[in-house]
């Protein structure tokens, strides 16, 4: 058997898609939940008050990260889609330019010019518009954009994150609820930031210290904003 059969490879990039949508949806959701919770809290509001703003801050939230990211992915694949189009055209009307230009692309890379113009012709008669797309517009099967698959991932995993905030609001004796929702909502984006690391092959240290700053800032901003406009009414 060829070493290169017994020997697949995995790379962090092919997740890089659903990676991100992923990680932004969840980290969104326990931010602006949990600090929506707190601020409502802090301005005194009573459980079921606190209840219903997480619910409402559960929905709207989803609904606006599956669209967000829909129009954001479908933006970028009109583009790619685009591109293609303009592509294949010039293929069709100056195969001979295109040529020269992907064997200059391949030159430019460290082939020597005949070596790069013989894979040019080779991949080219292979697949001339698949060829030009990977290595002329960046475009691939791995970094295309899939705005259906990244609306789902953004609304799951929002929804997901939303949730955890308000377990601890329904868990909570009332006299520990503001310092509950704070804790597990910390440690649950100390959790997202060391698992979205591992699966993207990032520094794990500084993943976590990254949503766990701006996790606390967010909280300690609406709970001020909280506790000012509380007792002003």
């Amino acid at each position: 058997m060829s070493r290169l059969r017994s020997h697949p490879e995995r790379h962090a990039v092919s997740r890089i898609g659903w990676l991100r949508a992923a990680v932004l949806g969840a980290n969104d959701g326990i931010v602006s939940t949990g600090s929506l919770i707190l601020g409502v809290t802090a301005a005194n509001a009573d459980r079921s008050a606190v209840i219903v703003a997480g619910m409402a801050a559960l929905v709207a939230g989803a609904m606006s990260m599956a669209a967000g990211e829909y129009v954001s992915v479908s933006s970028q694949l009109d583009t790619e889609h685009a591109d293609l189009a303009r592509e294949k055209q010039e293929l069709a009307d100056q195969p001979g330019f295109e040529r020269e230009e992907l064997a200059r692309i391949y030159s430019e890379r460290g082939l020597e010019p005949e070596l790069a113009l013989k894979v040019a012709n080779q991949l080219m008669a292979h697949d001339a518009l698949g060829a030009h797309a990977r290595d002329e517009l960046g475009i691939s099967d791995t970094t295309r954009a899939r705005p259906l698959q990244a609306a789902l991932a953004s609304a799951l995993t929002f929804s997901a994150g939303a949730i955890v905030p308000l377990l601890a609001v329904v868990m909570a004796a009332d006299r520990w609820l503001q310092p509950a929702v704070a804790i597990v909502s910390l440690i649950c984006l100390a959790a997202l930031g060391w698992l979205g690391a591992k699966a993207g092959g990032a520094n794990v240290v500084k993943s976590i210290v990254r949503v766990s700053f701006w996790g606390i800032l967010a909280m300690a901003l609406t709970m001020g904003i909280g506790r000012i406009f509380g007792t002003a009414v």
